[in-house]
């Protein structure tokens, strides 16, 4: 059965994140988006732990359902970590997820976790010690739970993080590489990207949400050809089964907030060669620039833009529904018109069929003529885009510069 699936995901437990962020919220919306697993996320946190045991039953194979629910949608224990420590002479900032096989498994962590630092704050903790030492935490909790660098690009807190980062996966594990099967590419970097890089040829590219609000599920996601099972899942990603793991769904990098580098303070967006050229340094303010995904790819990167490895798993890019009816309608993605419309389609077919599988006409006789063009020209990557920088997310224009400007960029990371 194909199955698409978020593992990285934030409970209203974690900072900047929505109150709607529940486990029954986000399996509604993950059932309106056709989304069939979604991450937990924030099991480490007391009080969302306290929730995932109170409302939700084993479903069998290391997976979880709502109780008493017909809701089709299950979930994994999942959380996010973030590792701040000195290595090699420098501070390092890692981010990582964590998925854990059963409760007992994430109970062990916790409690190893409780014992090394304040887990009550944050829904995503924060710890002194390395990510080293994190890994053995999650394998000493269970052989089957898995630790994955989370958005590994992003220059502040990420494995290859321009900032405080490592330039390889051994540098940062060192004897226990061996277990990191996975990375997530994160938003402003995507599959094309990572496949520069020959060090990477070994372990699978996921991509996820990392949804703060309900609405952001499945901006990125997982597909894949399996039954509904922990075990079965870990196996494709350590394996990086081709035949089982079908592709991954993908924002356009370009829109990520930390794609290009520059100072948003500054109005400065430049490109890696004009990076290069001004030693790293704002030409407006004199200050160390922020380093983009696109740059530190290009430094790490021993092949050349295009190449591909031979047992690379494809990748699809797609825009939301909810920015294709912004603009096909022209108007702001949290208005009423669009969340009106978007509540209409959606209780017809799940947004994923429209973004993915509808043909043309279907989509035309759902939705109209100028959303079903929108969505062929997505897919067909007909579209413009003005990068991201230094925390500033880019915008998409489907139909033209002059829609993209009309919509409000600034209101980008919430909706409705």
């Amino acid at each position: 059965m194909r199955i698409i699936a978020d593992l990285h995901i934030h409970s209203k437990y974690s900072r900047a994140t929505s109150r709607d962020m529940t486990l029954e919220s986000v399996a509604s919306w993950a059932r309106l988006k056709g989304i069939g697993l979604v991450g937990t996320g924030d099991f480490t946190h007391p009080a969302h732990f306290a929730s995932i045991e109170e409302k939700l039953e084993p479903a069998g194979n290391g997976l979880f359902a709502l109780r008493s629910s017909e809701n089709p949608v299950r979930f994994m224990l999942t959380a996010e970590v973030s590792n701040i420590f000195s290595q090699g002479g420098r501070t390092r900032k890692v981010h990582s997820l964590i998925f854990s096989p059963s409760l007992e498994a994430a109970r062990k962590m916790n409690a190893a976790l409780r014992s090394l630092g304040n887990v009550s704050s944050d829904g995503r903790p924060i710890f002194g010690f390395s990510a080293r030492d994190l890994l053995k935490i999650v394998l000493d909790a269970s052989p089957e739970a898995m630790l994955v660098p989370a958005h590994a690009w992003t220059p502040w807190f990420s494995i290859f993080g321009s900032k405080s980062g490592f330039d390889s996966i051994e540098e940062c594990f060192g004897e226990h590489s061996r277990h990191i099967h996975a990375i997530e590419t994160g938003l402003s970097s995507d599959p094309e990207m990572n496949w520069r890089v020959s060090a990477l040829d070994d372990v699978v590219l996921i991509s996820n949400s990392d949804a703060h609000s309900p609405s952001k599920l499945g901006r990125e996601a997982n597909v894949f050809d399996c039954d509904m099972d922990y075990f079965e899942i870990r196996d494709i990603l350590i394996k990086k089964d081709r035949s089982r793991f079908l592709f991954t769904v993908e924002f356009f990098p370009e829109e990520g907030k930390y794609h290009s580098d520059g100072h948003r303070a500054c109005g400065v967006r430049l490109s890696p060669a004009e990076t290069k050229a001004l030693s790293g340094v704002c030409p407006s303010c004199g200050k160390p620039l922020t380093v983009g995904v696109l740059s530190r790819v290009e430094e790490l990167a021993d092949r050349p833009d295009g190449a591909r490895p031979a047992n690379a798993i494809p990748a699809r890019r797609l825009v939301p529904l909810v920015e294709v009816l912004s603009e096909a309608m022209g108007v702001g993605v949290g208005s009423r018109k669009v969340e009106r419309e978007y509540r209409r389609l959606t209780s017809l077919a799940p947004e994923f069929s429209y973004l993915l599988d509808m043909e043309e006409s279907e989509i035309r006789d759902a939705a109209g003529e100028r959303v079903a063009s929108a969505i062929i020209k997505v897919r067909e990557g007909e579209l413009s885009i003005t990068p991201g920088f230094d925390g500033e997310f880019g915008r998409i224009s489907i139909f033209g510069h002059e829609a993209a400007e009309e919509r409000d960029a600034a209101a980008h990371p919430s909706l409705f």
